[in-house]
């Protein structure tokens, strides 16, 4: 049986484009400000490591660099899922925001293992180090690294760039905050080997929070039923709909970090009205958060039919 829609194409248009982040104006500051003050912290951090030669502060410089990139690129993917579909790509730009959250946790990973492997090499031959320097500018480092953080929280639980962006931030301030210890430590207890130690465990914190945004990305590259999203308990709802004898062919996926999008194939009993559509419509936007649903309606014998050839999309 051919996929046609015209049983019941349901594409909300009033939701189209309705489900970009709230307050863009507010987030293109932070993603702006966050980048400027992370730039210029970046090329102070690095130049003190070279200059203290500190692994650590390298290590946090390497870290805080990756995350302007991640933050050049989700803020370049939120762009791209604003623009509107085209006769080309029909579904908009919005798939650009999984595919820069999939590369950036890739740069990251290949980063860290560079670091380490230094790190590990300088953990027998310890330089002594001034740890007044090194504890100072990782101090500049919290608050510049808390204060970006604090621009994306309003946000974070939006869009997965976002989120990531928060989530990095926050884990820089926590790292710059041990890097500050390792500079008082060698300071005061003359331990220069912390130095590589700190570093490693730098390494350690960005793989620990890069492999969830990983394996998350990697699965809304593929299409996979978004996080948060129960597929169960949505058959269940459609199935539960008065006149709906049977569910096949359901599909949820992300259109972008922020949007779903939902296909089903219904197929309906005698008493069954398309006032029903506007109800299902409706329910999976309010209590699933899915504003793209598109309904096939297949009534009786064409429905089993249809079951029987076996139609997948």
């Amino acid at each position: 049986m051919a996929h046609s829609h015209s049983h019941g194409h349901a594409h909300s248009h009033a939701h189209q484009h309705g489900h970009s982040l709230p307050a863009s104006g507010h987030l293109n500051k932070a993603f702006l400000l966050g980048i400027g003050l992370n730039i210029l912290y970046v090329v102070v951090e690095a130049g003190a490591g070279w200059w203290y030669n500190s692994l650590a502060l390298l290590t946090d410089a390497g870290h805080n660099f990756t995350d302007v990139i991640s933050l050049l690129l989700a803020f370049l993917a939120l762009k791209m899922a604003q623009r509107k579909p085209t006769d080309r790509f029909t579904y908009g730009y919005g798939k650009s925001t999984t595919l820069v959250s999939l590369l950036n946790a890739m740069l990251l990973l290949l980063a860290v293992g560079a670091i380490g492997w230094e790190a590990i090499n300088r953990l027998g031959t310890a330089p002594a180090l001034n740890g007044t320097a090194i504890s100072l500018i990782s101090g500049v480092g919290i608050i510049i690294n808390a204060g970006t953080a604090l621009l994306f929280f309003r946000d974070k639980d939006h869009d997965i760039n976002v989120k990531g962006a928060y989530l990095h931030m926050a884990a820089d301030a926590l790292v710059s905050l041990g890097v500050v210890v390792a500079g008082l430590v060698m300071y005061y207890a003359g331990w220069y080997w912390v130095d590589a130690v700190m570093s490693l465990v730098i390494v350690a914190v960005i793989v620990w929070g890069t492999w969830g945004l990983l394996v998350e990305s990697l699965r809304l590259t593929l299409d996979a039923v978004p996080h948060g999203i129960d597929l169960a308990a949505i058959r269940t709802y459609l199935q539960e709909v008065p006149g709906v004898a049977e569910v096949h062919d359901l599909h949820v996926w992300a259109m972008s970090s922020t949007e779903n999008s939902l296909t089903a194939h219904l197929v309906v009993e005698d008493g069954y009205t398309d006032i029903q559509l506007t109800q299902i419509r409706a329910g999976l936007r309010d209590h699933f958060h899915i504003p793209h649903v598109t309904l096939q309606v297949e009534r009786g014998a064409e429905g089993h039919a249809c079951t029987e050839a076996g139609v997948y999309h």
